[in-house]
């Protein structure tokens, strides 16, 4: 079975779309990936696009999406990454909250370590879920 994942955050402009890129990257056809932002920007973060450039993932296709009850419904593991509030919590489905810093605004030097630490834990999220990373 294939584990579904959607990563949350306001903006669904950096943190969840690196995130996204990185759970794709290693995660392959096992995981189903999502992601969205309670309040959608206009477009992907370029320092965060240039950031997952630099390590081999191109994210610069994907758009924000906003974050809808299905998305939600249709998950099995909801990542939130300070959107509070501002996400749906249903019954049965696993929350885990991955407080990272918002590269909102912030230059390429700021977002990498925030791609990094957002690596670490997609590898941890692997590893809970029993998949193993491809190379």
């Amino acid at each position: 079975m294939t584990a579904s994942v959607l990563f949350v955050c306001v903006h669904n402009a950096g943190r969840s779309q690196m995130a996204a890129g990185w759970l794709r990257h290693l995660g392959g056809d096992a995981v189903e990936v999502r992601s969205a932002g309670s309040l959608p920007g206009d477009q992907v973060n370029p320092a965060a696009v240039q950031a997952m450039t630099e390590v081999g993932i191109d994210i610069s296709d994907q758009r924000p999406k906003v974050l809808t009850t299905d998305a939600v419904e249709a998950s099995d593991v909801v990542i939130t990454m300070g959107c509070g509030d501002a996400c749906p919590v249903f019954p049965g489905k696993r929350y885990l909250d991955w407080p990272l810093d918002d590269p909102a605004g912030q230059g390429v030097d700021a977002v990498r370590p925030i791609r990094d630490e957002i690596e670490q834990l997609v590898r941890g999220l692997l590893a809970e879920l029993a998949v193993s990373p491809r190379a």
